[in-house]
């Protein structure tokens, strides 16, 4: 078998598919993409591909290390981005070649079913009470919001006031009968994280995403004198070079890699394999389409520190699309008491309704996340 073509759709509401093709029409798909950098990727990917026309798909680890190590420059969300998309394309031709799940090439599942999430509250939370009892009346066990809008590097008090009693309004309207994880997307600086984390921890929440940017490491270490609970980061990490510095710095206890943006199936698993080594639990970072998700859960019942899915369905950036939109048979990610039972079909097990992207990919999309400012006209994390 060897690749002959492959096929990109930039489709609504903000995503990036890949399809590539072998001689002997068996075909894998691939979701490459930076949210609001979906050409700049499409261009790295058509690079790559230039590279591997012609070669045997199934050499999955040769490919990944020509595409990363064969570059001088490496690493970084773009580039990373657009290996991920080719090797989750690539597994999911193994797997329908062999007639076998990912996760079974992988060497197994070590679990039938996968815990998942859902958002809600949007980028600047707010009715966080209502959406989440709705949540929990859909079968959902637990939920993520953002925390904050954006804050000053020192700020008053009113940011964490605000986000403690939307928390709280939580608590209060359904009570411990769901999870709640908090996200900070990065946009609480070192002066102002510490009395944040000291505030929530009254609430016993799931974990706290992002209390500080990733590329902080070593205040992630400090957190640990402020709350007891979990720590989790690692969706804009990019490789597990990126992640070891993390490791060794300690402070995190949930790390967070997107199968699209580090490295795909084959380096997310490796990073799973670390943080276990450091008894670190695993929960994807996935805010995307239905082959990230895929992807993600194929190396979630592989991974024995996989404690907790994130998953798109209803996510406030998915207006107009959404997460099924695009599958043949949608059942596939039917959710029971918040899990996914297993996916048992050849590959990522999902079946893509190639008309309709192709229809979708005739309007596409030019999503950017917005730019933030301050009160002080300086610019905000997003």
């Amino acid at each position: 078998m060897i690749i002959t073509d492959y096929k990109l759709y930039k489709i609504p509401p903000r995503w990036l598919f890949l399809k590539i093709e072998t001689d002997e029409g068996i075909c894998g798909w691939g979701e490459p993409v930076v949210e609001g950098r979906a050409d700049t990727v499409a261009s790295a990917v058509k690079e790559m591909m230039s590279l591997i026309q012609s070669l045997d798909p199934s050499n999955i680890e040769d490919i990944w290390q020509m595409l990363y190590r064969g570059a001088f420059y490496r690493g970084g969300p773009i580039l990373s981005s657009a290996i991920s998309g080719i090797d989750q394309a690539l597994w999911d031709i193994k797997g329908k070649a062999f007639n076998r799940p990912v996760w079974d090439l992988l060497g197994g599942a070590v679990r039938n079913r996968m815990k998942v999430y859902c958002w809600i509250g949007g980028d600047r939370p707010s009715n966080v009470a209502d959406e989440a009892e709705v949540k929990l009346k859909q079968g959902y066990s637990a939920v993520k919001m953002n925390g904050t809008e954006n804050m000053l590097f020192l700020d008053n008090y009113k940011g964490i006031d605000e986000c403690s009693e939307r928390v709280a309004a939580i608590r209060e309207r359904c009570g411990n009968k769901i999870e709640i994880a908090v996200d900070f997307h990065g946009r609480v600086h070192k002066p102002m994280v510490k009395p944040l984390m000291k505030e929530l921890e009254q609430y016993r929440l799931m974990f706290i995403e992002e209390p500080v940017l990733c590329e902080n490491a070593e205040v992630f270490s400090h957190l640990r004198d402020f709350t007891s609970t979990p720590i989790a980061t690692g969706e804009r990490l990019f490789s597990r070079w990126d992640f070891k510095s993390i490791f060794e710095a300690g402070g995190v206890d949930i790390i967070q890699p997107d199968l699209s943006h580090a490295g795909g199936i084959s380096e997310v698993r490796r990073i799973a394999s670390m943080a276990e080594a450091y008894d670190i639990a695993l929960a994807p970072h996935c805010p995307l389409g239905p082959i990230a998700l895929s992807a993600c859960l194929q190396v979630d019942f592989n991974s024995i520190n996989a404690s907790i899915q994130e998953q798109s369905l209803g996510i406030h950036y998915n207006e107009g699309s959404d997460l099924l939109d695009y599958l043949k048979d949608p059942s596939v990610f039917e959710y029971e008491n918040g899990h996914v039972k297993i996916l048992d079909g050849p590959g990522l097990g999902i079946e893509i309704d190639e008309q309709k992207i192709i229809e979708a990919a005739s309007t596409g999309h030019d999503w950017h996340n917005p730019v933030w400012r301050n009160k002080d006209g300086s610019i905000a994390e997003w």
